[in-house]
């Protein structure tokens, strides 16, 4: 099945990672026949400085990569919420299946071909339990996931993971926005966006205390996915676990997280991917793809780590890489 890709970019930071994406997309996944689009936020009142890729390098080379660039207005977030991009440029998408991806995501390995069922949305399974933050005396994940659910016509009981007992955050509905699919972009921006909007503007009692930046999305993503009739990969969403984060695509976040943590497979993509001179003239611009892609940090930052006994809190990746002088904010 032929679905689109839909990523945000806009100027500054997002742009060199568009770029990025859009090069290991058309690299290494050649016989994909999707259309990439580009959302785009326009200049408004919610957005003081104009957001939008300036002409030039960035712009020149995501045009010739294929992907299309479109523009989509704010009405609800902007620049005091980016997180929300990912809700509001899901208008920029043509009706049929597609799949988004933050931004900082690069492509490994061939979409065409994929088992998908767009009908059954799922979303990244790639988390921690950063939300809601349960205070010591209540409400816990079960009230708070209950009520959410509820207010969204859902039933709770549906969307648990009985293998983990109760008020464990696994065992509740919860998602990375990394990346999501549906079949149906209209339906997925309406869900989407008006639990966004309940959880920010007539949040449930339980729920008034929690903080929501940059929680907000990720949120109200289970409440849609579970509307939509989907839920976890290899449950009732539908494609197997370990397709995107995994196999498929690599949510890098940051350049020496990459190099640090991700398999084999992923950085010998991304590394031929990166190397025709048309591609490395404009990455190598941007400040963490010159050092880590072009220079030796990549390698370095590789080097401190067995991929197969990684440290279980990422915070200790994190603090090794800057002792050896290999860390680099995006």
């Amino acid at each position: 099945m032929t679905f689109n890709i839909l990523i945000i970019g806009q100027k500054g930071r997002l742009a060199h990672e568009a770029a990025l994406f859009a090069a290991t997309l058309r690299h290494n996944s050649p016989r994909w026949s999707g259309r990439l689009i580009v959302a785009e936020p326009e200049p408004g009142e919610r957005w003081p400085d104009d957001p939008r890729i300036p002409e030039g390098p960035q712009r020149d080379l995501l045009t010739e990569l294929g992907a299309e660039i479109v523009p989509f207005t704010n009405w609800h977030f902007g620049s005091y919420y980016p997180n929300g991009n990912k809700i509001e440029g899901l208008v920029a998408l043509p009706e049929g299946p597609f799949a988004f991806f933050d931004t900082d995501t690069v492509i490994v390995d061939e979409l065409a071909g994929l088992d998908i069922d767009f009908s059954r949305p799922a979303a990244s399974m790639k988390r921690e339990g950063t939300w809601p933050e349960i205070d010591l005396y209540g409400p816990g994940y079960k009230d708070i996931w209950g009520v959410l659910h509820a207010r969204r016509g859902g039933d709770l009981a549906e969307t648990l993971d009985t293998a983990w007992p109760d008020e464990h955050w696994r065992r509740y509905l919860y998602f990375n926005g990394g990346w999501f699919f549906g079949d149906d972009p209209a339906a997925f921006h309406k869900a989407f966006r008006d639990a966004a909007l309940m959880i920010r503007d007539d949040p449930p009692e339980e729920v008034v205390c929690q903080t929501l930046d940059p929680w907000l999305d990720q949120a109200a993503l289970p409440l849609a996915i579970h509307e939509l009739g989907g839920g976890r990969p290899g449950d009732k969403g539908g494609i197997a676990d370990g397709i995107f984060d995994g196999s498929h695509s690599f949510h890098y976040r940051h350049m020496p997280l990459m190099y640090a943590t991700a398999p084999d497979h992923v950085i010998v993509g991304v590394d031929a991917a990166a190397a025709p001179n048309a591609v490395k003239k404009v990455l190598k611009d941007y400040e963490p793809f010159k050092r880590f892609l072009y220079q030796p940090k990549g390698q370095k930052a590789r080097e401190l780590f067995d991929r197969t006994d990684l440290p279980r809190k990422e915070q200790a990746i994190r603090n090794r890489l800057r002792r050896e002088g290999l860390w680099i904010a995006r």
